[in-house]
């Protein structure tokens, strides 16, 4: 099993971007998906997730500005990210259990800054 996250990077206060990742090894469209994120000295904390049948459910923290999707056809999951704020700062991870065991990427660094 393979998680391969991408579309990280710097952005302005106000900004947008949209990460991807990209699985391997899995029937991806029946597990159920998660983005976390994680910022230096915090707990890793999960921003959004997605079943496999398409529903969805977000941290408060990001309600209205962040919205998860999935492309079964491609094997991945997106986190599109709009009114980006400098708390939004953190190295973002995309995850997925399977037979009852947690599998990670490697981490997308986001940056919010002016």
């Amino acid at each position: 099993v393979q998680l391969v996250e991408s579309g990280g990077g710097l952005v302005q206060p106000g900004g947008s971007l949209r990460l991807s990742c990209a699985t391997s090894g899995i029937m991806f469209s029946i597990y159920a998906m998660g983005w976390y994120r994680q910022a230096p000295g915090k707990q890793r904390e999960r921003v959004a997730a997605i079943a496999s049948g398409g529903s969805t459910n977000y941290a408060d923290s990001v309600k209205g500005r962040f919205t998860i999707s999935r492309d079964n056809a491609k094997n991945t999951v997106y986190l599109q990210m709009n009114g980006l704020k400098p708390e939004d700062t953190a190295v973002y991870y995309c995850k997925t259990i399977v037979n009852f065991r947690d599998y990670w990427g490697q981490g997308t660094q986001v940056t919010v800054s002016s």
